[in-house]
């Protein structure tokens, strides 16, 4: 599986934890070839917002599912809870697999990343030689790391676990400290960061 979407939902104020039943139920209506890889409430960064990460089987899949939502009146169930909605396409990096589904967290930090308009290869030469001692023992793993192929472009998205903020704090600066991250020539090819750190829902894959 190498396709994937990222879906960010802006709800009312308060309302996650009204719109989290329904929205489980919608899930579970998706096309044949979908899968729920995560889905996680904003815990720290903009708040009241929930992000979904599915996965498809192939571009077909992922398109009858898109038209499916388009079409639905309410696909997601929670329309009236809705401020803005969202959906990105991403492509998997091709040397990465993703974490199988169980408890990698609690807490999940997805990055992303906006590219200068040739940055994108740089960044997966740099990626590629840095992830595996990025993720050794003694640091953390990665979930995975994906880039988009639609909206603003070229970006990325990287996710990662951490089993609680000060597990974050300290690998993160012993990776910099011990010089095995940020990958080289990384920076040149950035132009804006984000970063939003969630919790699970109770039903995610990932928790």
């Amino acid at each position: 599986m190498h396709l994937f979407e990222l879906i960010s939902f802006t709800l009312r104020v308060r309302t996650p934890p009204q719109a989290l039943p329904r929205l489980r139920q919608a899930l579970e209506m998706a096309s044949e070839g979908v899968s729920l890889m995560g889905c996680w409430v904003s815990e720290i960064g903009p708040q009241n917002r929930i992000a979904v990460l599915r996965g498809f089987q192939d571009a077909d899949s992922r398109q009858q599912e898109r038209e499916r939502c388009l079409l639905h009146p309410d696909a997601f169930g929670i329309g009236e809870l809705l401020l803005e909605q969202q959906i990105e396409d991403y492509r998997l990096f091709p040397f990465l697999e993703p974490l199988a589904p169980g408890e990698h967290g609690p807490f999940y930090e997805l990055r992303e990343y906006d590219l200068v308009p040739s940055g994108l290869a740089p960044t997966l030469e740099g990626w590629r030689k840095a992830v595996g001692p990025r993720t050794a023992d003694g640091y953390s793993p990665v979930y995975a790391a994906f880039y988009a192929t639609s909206g603003r472009l070229p970006r990325y998205l990287h996710i990662w676990p951490y089993a609680s903020l000060e597990e974050r704090l300290d690998v993160r600066r012993r990776a910099v400290a011990d010089g095995v991250w940020p990958p080289e020539n990384s920076a040149p090819q950035l132009e804006k960061m984000n970063s939003t750190v969630y919790l699970p829902a109770a039903f995610s894959p990932l928790r």
